[in-house]
Parts: structure tokens; sequence; C-alpha cells
């Protein structure tokens, strides 16, 4: 399947600023199961780019602008070409070992309600079979929100709440896993289903599997990504693979509009 992407990031601010360094977690990697056809980052301004790849392997791009600056558009257009796997990845790099992504945060740290859930849930099932049931029942359980997400909200606080975005309901998945012995991580990318126009970057986990290596649970839609997925980053939580993340010189508050659209061709 051939996805067109186009996802844009505008901050205005209420007072100019003098500097923005910002951290572009916004290009995804070529896999077994994905080949970046095209893909270009601009902004609106004098800036200058830089190209990484972070401690979790993942592609990350330096933003660098001066100012004075009132506003400024980061715009990521590209298409990328997927292909079906059983939700099994093939041919990512993994430059940290799984055990790694047993260690929580406080964003993914399960409570007495979600170690139950998780225990419930998995009984006497095989780890795979398990995690299966855990991602179609916060499916179920939860009322879907496309909204942006709340910030600093934790998987336990989403966890007492109806309703729940992508974010939320990953995190959720990641610390239910956790919590079973499981090494979890979050995935930040994009996807097509329920509606490809968002106001945010869409969410969901990995967890691995014995015999299988790492395996992705979409709890948003009670699947595993398949070829309407891109997958972009991956951390421990949604805050460490966020798509911008950065700081700015000047006073004044900055407003947030994000929008992202996601198309089969």
């Amino acid at each position: 399947m051939r996805l067109s992407i186009d996802h844009r990031t505008t901050y205005r601010f209420t007072a100019p600023q003098g500097r923005i360094v910002q951290l572009l977690r916004m290009t995804p990697p070529n896999t077994h199961d994905q080949t970046v056809a095209e893909w270009h980052i601009s902004v609106d301004c004098d800036a200058r780019l830089r190209q990484h790849r972070d401690g979790f392997g993942n592609l990350t791009t330096m933003l660098y602008a001066e100012g004075p600056l009132e506003r400024i558009e980061i715009a990521v257009t590209g298409e990328v070409v997927t292909s079906h796997s059983d939700g099994i990845l093939h041919g990512t790099f993994e430059p940290l070992p799984p055990a790694l992504y047993l260690r929580t945060t406080p964003a993914t740290l399960a409570d007495e309600a979600l170690e139950r859930f998780a225990g419930d849930i998995m009984g006497a099932r095989v780890p795979l079979a398990g995690l299966h049931a855990i991602n179609d029942a916060l499916r179920r359980r939860f009322a879907r929100s496309t909204a942006r997400p709340e910030a600093g909200l934790t998987a336990a606080q989403a966890f007492a709440r109806e309703e729940a975005t992508a974010r939320d309901l990953a995190q959720m998945f990641v610390a239910c896993a956790r919590v079973l012995g499981v090494p979890a991580r979050y995935v930040t990318g994009y996807c097509d289903l329920e509606d490809g126009r968002r106001a945010t970057a869409h969410g969901w986990a990995d967890a691995w599997v014995d015999g299988l290596g790492w395996v992705g649970f979409d709890p948003m839609l009670g699947l595993s990504p398949e070829e309407h997925h891109v997958r972009v980053a991956v951390a421990l939580d949604a805050a460490g693979s966020s798509p911008v993340a950065g700081s700015r010189l000047g006073e004044g508050e900055e407003e947030l509009d994000v929008e992202v659209q996601v198309s089969a061709q």
C-alpha cells in the first residue's frame, strides 16, 4: 500500500522569540515492511536542519531558527510504501536490547487497577494470546477520542476515565505488558484508518515476544498494525517519541496547532 502523509505543526507566539531549537522525530525509517518513497521536511523561515539518529535508533532532525519569530510552521510531506507483516517487525534498526523496555516511566507506571486488569486478562494465556486479548480489551473498554492528548496524562490516570486517545491507550498497553514482565515500548507514526485526518500523529505499542521478536499492537483499533500504519519513532513512552520537542528563547505564550492527514494512494 502507498500512503501519502501531510503533517503540519504551527507555533504562534504572543511575543517575538529570539531563538528556537527543536528536535524533530518526523522521519520514518526504511525497514523490510515499509519503504520511504519520498519525504520532505520544510520550515517557513530561515532555519538550519541537521540530521542525526538518537539512542533508540530513531531518525531525528535538529532545527535551529534565529529570531525575531512570531510564528513557525514545520511541514512534513511524503509517501511511504508499506506491506503486510502480521504485525511482526522485520528489518528495524535495534541498538538496544529488548530488556531495556521493561523500564517504566512516570507516564507508564501501572497502578493497582491497571495491574489487576492486566493480570485478569492474561490469566493462563501464553504471552502472545494474552497481549492480543489486552489489546482488544482496551479497545472495547474506552470510547475513542481523536482530540489532541492531554499533556502530562499518565496511563493510570487515563485508565480511570471513560474516553481515551490513541496515545493514552498505547501507554496503557505498555504499562500492562511491563507489569506482566513483557518488554514494551511506545510507537509514534501514522495511520489512515478511522479517518486519516487527525489533530496529532498516531500512536501504538510494540511488545517483545520470545520466538517472534517485536510485535505491534494498536489498542485504538484492537488490531496489530499492518500496511495501514507507518512507524516513525519508538521510546519508553509517548513523550520520548513525540514528533516535536524543544525550547525557545523569549517571553510570552505559545499556541500550537497540528494537522495530520494520511491517505492511501
